[in-house]
This record gives C-alpha cells, structure tokens and sequence, in this order.
C-alpha cells in the first residue's frame, strides 16, 4: 500500500497525457475558450487538492480500509464472503455512492456552492474532470471514507476504484466522440463524453441529469437519465449563465462565497 500513491499518480498522468492528445488530433466540437486560459487554474487545483487531501486525511482511503478491516468493522469486516465478491460489490456500492453525491451536490444550495466551481467551466475536456473547489474534494473525501468504514470494502477494492473514478472522470469530460456504433453499447454499460457532456448544459434541467461518472446504470435506475441535450453536441452551450469569466484560480477559490 506504500505505493498507492505513485501508482495512482503514474494512471493519473497516462489518462491525460492519452486524453489530451485525442483532444489534440481529433476534437468533438471546437473550443470556446483557449486551453491557456483554462489549463493553469485547472490543473493547479489538482496539485492543491491532492496536497490537501493528502494532510487532512494522510490514511487515504484504501489505508482507512486497512484499518476497519483490522479493526473488524463494516459490513465484509464483520459478514464472511469470497473475496471476488466482496472486491466487486464494494466497487459497485463505492460507485452508487458517488453516483448518490453528486446528486446531493445538485440540490442541496449550500454543496451547490461548491459544485458550481465544476459546472463554470465555459469548455468540457479532460481538465473539467479534475476541476473541482477544495472544500468539494475534502467533503467528497470524507463521504468515501464513511463509504469504506460502512462498506468494510477491501483495500484493493478501493485502490482500484480510486483510479477508475480518477479516469473515468477524465475521459467522460474529454472534448472527443466516440465512433456512433460503438457509443450506444459503451454508453449501456459506463458514461461517455456524450453522455456526461449532457450534464454540463447551459440548462438547468440538463445539468441536473446524467450524474454518473463510471457505470451509466445508476441514472436510468433512477430516471436521472438524459439520452440528448436540446442543442447538437457539437454546439451546446456549457456553464452558467451567471458565470462566465471564472478562469483565474483566485476567482475559482472564492466563487463558492459569491452570490448567485
């Protein structure tokens, strides 16, 4: 577990390095904003966030799991099942639980606050995946963490889905399409650029569907699925209409205390 971190560091820069350079070649829809306005701020909250979380919660989350599963609590901690299915439900409760997240971070005003840094990106790419406030990225660390002590999840279970989530996050926000035979049999199992891209609408009744991040199954579950924005793809508007100069990461930091 001592590499976790280089590890998880190591998928983090291939996903966006493989990302962008699709972005790169062959773009979905044209950008609105310049990367070099866009990238600095973006990519600096990454480095914050992951020095913050890394002092607020040094454990990490698959150390937490170490700890319950030495200290017998949660529900495969305390309940004996095989380990391939105690890896595979856990990754499948982890995933509902940020699925469940999200939406809370929606329709609560106050977690909006923070979310609304995401959502005021004026481009989706790959570094909208990993645009989030810190107080966001804290909170949803805390959430993972009272996930996992529930849960009793394996260490290895929650590795693996940290690194899912991580780049599943990039690829769903990235400026790219996938081929039309194959998205709709993609799109069945996890979300895609086109799905999520829904999400991000200047609308607000589109922004408040297609949450998922990894398995698309949760959405239609829970009939927050969205198969198409009311614009084309290609020329839908993102962001908030209230929000369109938020680029700089001083204005990022404190958008969250501004008012809406």
């Amino acid at each position: 577990m001592l590499s976790e971190p280089i590890i998880r560091l190591a998928a983090f820069g291939l996903v966006l390095a493989g990302l962008a350079s699709w972005e790169f070649l062959h773009p979905k829809r044209p950008r609105s904003a310049a990367r070099r306005a866009r990238w600095p701020a973006n990519l600096t909250l990454v480095i914050l966030n992951t020095a913050l979380v890394r002092v607020v919660f040094p454990l990490g989350a698959a150390g937490v799991a170490l700890w319950a599963a030495q200290k017998g609590w949660g529900l495969f901690n305390v309940v004996a099942a095989p380990q391939w299915l105690a890896f595979a439900i856990s990754l499948l409760l982890l995933d509902l639980a940020i699925y469940a997240q999200h939406v809370a971070f929606h329709h609560v005003p106050l977690l909006w606050r923070l979310h609304r840094v995401h959502h005021a990106d004026l481009d989706v790419d790959v570094t909208t995946g990993v645009r989030f406030h810190p107080l966001e990225i804290l909170l949803s660390m805390a959430i993972k963490v009272v996930a996992v002590l529930t849960i009793g999840a394996p260490a290895l279970s929650v590795v693996v889905f940290e690194i899912v989530l991580n780049a599943t996050s990039m690829f769903n926000h990235a400026n790219v399409g996938i081929p039309a035979g194959l998205e709709p049999a993609l799109r069945s199992i996890v979300v895609t650029p086109d799905m999520h891209r829904v999400h991000h609408s200047v609308h607000r009744d589109e922004t408040d569907s297609n949450f998922g991040f990894n398995l698309s199954w949760w959405d239609r579950l829970f009939r927050t699925y969205r198969a198409e924005p009311r614009d084309r793809q290609e020329t839908m508007a993102f962001g908030l209409p209230q929000y369109r100069d938020v680029l700089r990461l001083g204005r990022i930091l404190v958008l969250p205390v501004e008012r809406t």
